[in-house]
């Protein structure tokens, strides 16, 4: 016990967010370690409480949470990891720092392709990377990740790093589609037609489009949202209100979609709580407060997502395992400094 006193004093001085006093052992709460930023989960995670009566104890950061997992051993404080990335939650149950959960609830709710098939992860929600279009510039109504290596795109997107999560995601799915060298071919081609070097997030990219400095960009689907309901900085509904959404394959193999998800550690102490929380997080009640929070996708068949979402138009997804996604991860990311994707076009 003195170990995990210390800690707990660790990470205070670490400076995390946390959203209780300190981290608790007690049956009837629940640690959560997550990527997530703590507004998107909490009106979950008060949802839970209120139901269940069981508290919640959060810790927030950027990166290293996987790290910190493993080193504290048996000794950590975590129940739940939260991610943002399937590659993350595919990386963080290969590092051994998970515990496979099995449960009816889970399986009946989470769709086979949203979840691990050793069960070691599971997917909560959905989100498309698409294509932002210029309402102004660009006249086609469809659009394919393939046709972004077109020279008819030269000078004409913008998007993030190649070796952010999101950009390797998708360059993962074309390895799995395409094979690694048609892959790097189509990758050198998208460089070409780059507008700029790759930098800032999606927003950034919106903004880009809006400015006249590139006329696609590539980003996911909720950004859209936030940027329609910023009420704090309304140049970003001046920013959405410049493109539409194109979602690309979605009348062939499907669009490109990752998740947000969850796993339990190997080491949670408070299991069974912990376990109720993850069944909770995909039930009907929680995938809805997702849907119209979040501007995501609810993983749960049956659940819709908000309104607003909806008005972006319906997609077919790509139905390939999100795990083989996962695993071509590190090709993909080597893929991306073989053609110095962002040193930007030449």
């Amino acid at each position: 016990m003195e170990m995990k006193k210390s800690f707990r004093a660790t990470v205070c001085v670490a400076a995390l967010m946390v959203s209780s006093a300190s981290v608790s052992f007690a049956a009837d709460e629940v640690n959560i370690y997550s990527y997530r930023q703590p507004f998107l989960i909490e009106p979950l995670l008060e949802a839970f409480t209120k139901e269940t009566g069981i508290r919640t104890n959060l810790i927030f950061a950027n990166k290293g949470l996987e790290t910190r997992i493993k080193a504290e051993g048996e000794y950590s404080p975590a129940d739940l990891l939260l991610s943002t990335d399937v590659g993350r939650l595919q990386a963080a149950a290969q590092q051994g720092i998970a515990q496979p959960v099995v449960s009816d609830t889970l399986k009946a709710n989470i769709p086979a392709h949203f979840r691990d098939g050793d069960n070691q992860w599971f997917g909560l929600t959905s989100r498309a990377r698409v294509v932002y279009a210029s309402k102004e510039r660009v006249e086609q109504d469809s659009i394919t990740y393939e046709e972004l290596s077109d020279p008819k795109w030269q000078g004409r997107i913008c998007t993030r790093s190649g070796q952010h999560d999101y950009t390797i995601g998708l360059i993962a799915s074309m390895i799995v589609h395409h094979g690694a060298e048609e892959t790097k071919t189509w990758l050198e081609g998208v460089k070409a037609n780059l507008a700029r070097r790759p930098t800032g997030n999606d927003r950034a990219q919106v903004k880009a489009v809006y400015a006249g400095e590139c006329d696609i960009a590539l980003g996911n689907t909720y950004y859209m949202g936030k940027m329609q309901t910023n009420d704090k900085e309304p140049e970003q509904k001046q920013w959405a209100e410049s493109v539409r959404i194109l979602f690309p394959n979605s009348d062939g193999r499907g669009t490109h979609v990752n998740i947000s998800g969850m796993l339990l550690t190997k080491h949670a102490p408070n299991r069974e709580s912990a376990v109720k929380l993850m069944e909770f997080l995909s039930s009907e009640e929680a995938q809805q407060i997702y849907a119209e929070g979040n501007f995501e996708y609810p993983v749960k068949e049956g659940v819709q997502p908000s309104e607003l979402v909806m008005s972006w138009g319906s997609f077919t997804p790509d139905s390939v395992e999100l795990s083989k996604i996962a695993d071509a991860r590190k090709e993909a990311s080597e893929l991306v400094d073989i053609v110095d994707f962002d040193a930007g076009a030449n």
